[in-house]
């Protein structure tokens, strides 16, 4: 249930910033898993040792027969969803971004994607999103995804989005890695919204517009707030959020670039190997030169701290995009 944020409350790991004013909901994924699931008795739950703090016990709670903690083993939380997968489930697996990517890539790569296996990988933490420093920020993620063949990638903007996330990939053929958002997940993006597997959405935009903002994940929201503020003194934007990171929508990015003198490229991750670098090789191959300014984290690893001090530290944050919008800088 949706509720507005009154700011100050400490949050869970993983849980991404309370903006005070903003409407949010609470565990969208598992509530919204436990409800397909319902639905659909093939699906399974997994997680290794990070049920809490994935948002999964929902799913739990209402399927406890279809539920499956594996123990902080991540390896064997993707070998078992595979073989899941092969016996006619599709498996919804849980744990933190760092603990997929770093430690059971091999495993996502061969018994997952090169086996089209229905898994379904929920991928928490990722970015700047939790205060543990490098071990747990997940800020290459999707660069190192982005190198297996046959898997779809997705970042979500919000609550909105996330939901029809959840549900979607249980239709989308093979492995599918998920940015996770939990704990009070914002809810930006209108009812109308429709999430659509490998197609990027104009967000916002309006008549007259120089600077063109490319996000994904949430900064696509943090996009829409600079792009309305930016407007007060003048200067407007449009914002193209793209939530589906593999198969990139080459055509949609190039036809909105193309209509702006000026471009933003924003992610919650390093500039290299992810959203950036796909927008630039795209823009190269289309024959488009243009100024751009990239918002995003160096290839580096980053301190321990508050999500609102990393963001600021890093300019990651709205006076980041404001600067980028109205300062060409």
């Amino acid at each position: 249930m949706a509720e507005a944020v009154q700011g100050g409350r400490t949050r869970g790991m993983g849980e991404i910033v309370d903006v005070e004013g903003k409407v949010t909901e609470l565990a969208p994924f598992g509530n919204t898993l436990a409800e397909l699931g319902r639905e659909r008795p093939e699906i399974v739950g997994l997680t290794a040792d990070m049920g809490r703090y994935s948002d999964i016990l929902p799913f739990r709670d209402a399927h406890p027969t279809r539920f499956f903690n594996v123990g902080m083993a991540e390896q064997d939380l993707i070998m078992i969803a595979a073989g899941m997968a092969k016996a006619g489930k599709i498996a919804y697996c849980t744990t933190y971004s760092v603990f997929i990517t770093r430690r059971a890539y091999d495993f996502v790569a061969i018994a997952c994607a090169h086996s089209m296996a229905n898994v379904k990988i929920f991928a928490g933490m990722p970015g700047l999103v939790n205060g543990y420093g490098a071990t747990h920020q997940a800020t290459e993620d999707l660069n190192m995804m982005r190198g297996i063949a046959d898997l779809t990638i997705i970042d979500p903007c919000d609550a909105t989005e996330f939901k029809q996330v959840v549900r979607a990939v249980a239709d989308i053929p093979g492995t599918v890695y998920v940015r996770n958002m939990r704990g009070k997940v914002p809810v930006e993006l209108p009812d109308t919204y429709r999430f659509v597997p490998g197609k990027a959405q104009v967000l916002h935009e309006r008549p007259g517009a120089r600077v063109g903002v490319i996000a994904t994940g949430y900064m696509s929201a943090r996009a829409v707030d600079a792009a309305r503020a930016a407007e007060r003194s003048g200067h407007g934007a449009g914002v193209l959020h793209v939530g589906t990171i593999k198969p990139f929508d080459t055509a949609g990015v190039v036809e909105f670039a193309s209509r702006f003198d000026r471009l933003v490229v924003a992610e919650n991750h390093k500039t290299t190997g992810g959203l950036t670098s796909l927008v630039v090789e795209a823009l190269y191959d289309a024959g488009i030169v243009k100024p751009l300014i990239k918002i995003g984290l160096a290839d580096s690893f980053f301190e321990c701290g508050s999500q609102e001090y990393l963001e600021g530290k890093y300019e990651v944050d709205l006076p980041r995009f404001l600067r980028a919008i109205v300062e060409g800088r």
